[in-house]
């Protein structure tokens, strides 16, 4: 993490080279001029010494600019962009090293060339800007990055989830009902439960959770079902067990403050559905579907309720075991939202493997591909809920064919109403790429009663003509084709007029 001491000097540092650049000065020429030393020089340029006042006046009188302008903040206009950056929370706050990127190697490639990056880094801000992107969109999308450099696999946290389950005595693959988690909770780490603060202030019933450390109390929301308690219950142990520096102490995340806190409210996360989904359960439970000569989601469904887990621990779970153990790499996850009226969808979660795959959130307000099973299942929940009392939730699988693209999908999804209120809907989606590898490993996938379409991203730019589902036009095509009929025009009107 930079310190502003170490922006200082490198915004100084950019200021020499820059000036010594324009006016064709070698470092041997300037170190003649300024009586400096050439590695002196090289160390002020990186942004490493930053020199005392009598220095300062001979490389200002060197380089023919005055004292106040190099000592100041405020840098050239060829060179605002690189300090508007410096200047920024980006590089204060981003997780570079996550990444295996270090901020000093950042710099290094920023001081090298600077006018070359210049014009990049500016359009970067103005983009993010327009977009209205603030901090905890970067963070989710390093999140995004993190899980697919991992594979979305963690074999620390399942170490530690197998590792519990031994010194407690658990069982490898028992599974865990909220008496026993909340035993677990008191007996390791002295921590009660209380379901009784919340419902009781109104301000606060639309959280989940609620842990106050020096309590040593985890507070539960209303109105949540056995499976959500479970998954609480175990993503506090997980808290616990991990240790994270940084942690949310409410469910859901009220302001993502960092990276580090949005890191470890992930890594809690799975630790609890690895805890209720056993690595061994979700592996025996996938060799199961291997054997399916059809589709057989009324299994999925059965399976789901005997675990006592929601739709979205068991695709998720899906998404870690999947590349793991039988090399399925290729898949993207994500989760719709509603709300009564059923116009508008948006995408409140999503991950790619390996890809950016076809499927994924759109930021321009436009209307997603009705097609897509993902939203087309949130409406048929919605129909079947008007004529008979559905209370769990509804699955469904599709193979999308890409418009246009090699790529096709298989499309497993579950949709169900939100817990906070039965008028909105939501969906999970596990998309897997569809090759030789995917059919040899489900086999039922060349199951006829398979529903198969084609998609596309947008309503917005989907050229499907005599598409049903269709919820706008396709403005964006349409302003590309009067585009192309402007160009034809004009290259007619140049042709005929050069005849003449």
């Amino acid at each position: 993490m930079l310190k502003e001491a170490d922006i200082v000097k490198l915004i100084f540092g950019l200021k020499v080279q820059h000036l010594r650049q324009e006016a064709d000065l070698s470092y041997h020429q300037l170190s003649d001029r300024t009586g400096l030393a050439i590695s002196y020089l090289h160390s002020i340029e990186k942004g490493k010494k930053y020199p005392k006042a009598d220095k300062i006046l001979s490389l200002a009188s060197a380089l023919d600019t005055d004292y106040n302008y190099l000592v100041s903040l405020e840098p050239s206009k060829k060179l605002r962009p690189i300090v508007d950056l410096l200047q920024s929370d980006f590089l204060k706050i981003f997780p570079l090293e996550t990444f295996g990127i270090s901020t000093t190697k950042l710099i290094e490639l920023l001081l090298q060339a600077p006018e070359k990056v210049n014009a990049f880094i500016s359009t970067v801000i103005k983009i993010t800007r327009n977009f209205n992107m603030q901090g905890e969109d970067f963070y989710k999308a390093a999140l995004r990055s993190y899980q697919d450099l991992h594979d979305n696999y963690f074999p620390e946290i399942e170490n530690a989830v197998h590792q519990l389950r031994i010194d407690q005595q658990l069982g490898a693959v028992a599974q865990l009902d909220t008496a026993a988690l909340e035993a677990l909770l008191w007996q390791i780490y002295q921590i009660r439960v209380d379901r009784q603060y919340l419902v009781n202030h109104p301000t606060l019933q639309h959280l989940r959770s609620v842990y106050i450390p020096e309590q040593h109390t985890l507070y539960l929301g209303p109105d949540l079902s056995p499976a959500h308690e479970r998954f609480l219950l175990g993503k506090e142990i997980g808290f616990q067990t991990l240790r994270p520096p940084e942690r949310p102490y409410e469910t859901r995340m009220l302001e993502i403050e960092s990276f580090e806190k949005l890191l470890a409210n992930f890594r809690a996360s799975y630790f609890s559905v690895a805890l209720l989904l056993p690595e061994a359960v979700i592996i025996d439970y996938v060799r199961t579907m291997q054997q399916w000569r059809q589709w057989q989601g009324e299994d999925m469904l059965a399976w789901l309720a005997a675990c006592n887990v929601t739709s979205e621990m068991l695709v998720q779970r899906l998404a870690n075991i999947l590349p793991r153990h039988f090399g399925v790499k290729q898949l993207f996850f994500l989760r719709f939202f509603t709300g009564p009226s059923m116009q508008k969808f948006m995408v409140t979660k999503e991950m790619h493997l390996s890809q950016l795959h076809d499927p994924h959130a759109n930021q321009l307000d436009e209307h997603y591909c009705r097609r897509w099973i993902s939203i087309r299942l949130i409406r048929q929940l919605k129909a079947q809920q008007g004529m008979e009392n559905v209370s769990g939730p509804i699955i469904g699988a599709q193979i999308s064919r890409y418009w246009n693209t090699p790529n096709a999908y298989f499309c497993i999804t579950l949709a169900k109403s939100t817990r906070e209120n039965q008028e909105n809907s939501s969906s999970v989606t596990i998309g897997l790429l569809v090759n030789e590898q995917l059919q040899e490993t489900f086999p039922f996938l060349t199951d006829p009663a398979i529903v198969s379409k084609d998609v596309h991203t947008t309503c917005e730019r989907c050229p499907i003509l005599d598409c049903g589902a269709r919820a706008v036009p396709p403005v964006f095509l349409q302003r590309q084709k009067r585009r192309a009929d402007i160009r034809g025009a004009l290259a007619t009107m140049q042709k005929n007029l050069s005849i003449k």
